[in-house]
């Protein structure tokens, strides 16, 4: 029996998408556009990221496919 792997993916705030200002509608795209490649979110999370003056929170998808 052949091993099955998986490929995973993660995507955030500062991914290829999100060239201008993030916005839900524009997540909503990025994800629909990676589902039709069989790509599925397995989690979703924000995470605090040092920045200018402080911290900020930024989105953080996990996806994951066969590979």
């Amino acid at each position: 029996m052949a091993k099955q792997t998986k490929e995973y993916k993660v995507l955030s705030q500062k991914d290829k998408w999100f060239t201008g200002k993030f916005s839900p509608e524009k997540l909503e795209e990025a994800i629909n556009s990676y589902a039709e490649q069989g790509w599925k979110v397995v989690a979703a999370f924000a995470a605090d990221m040092p920045g200018f003056g402080g911290s900020r929170n930024e989105a953080v998808i996990i996806m994951e496919r066969d590979a």
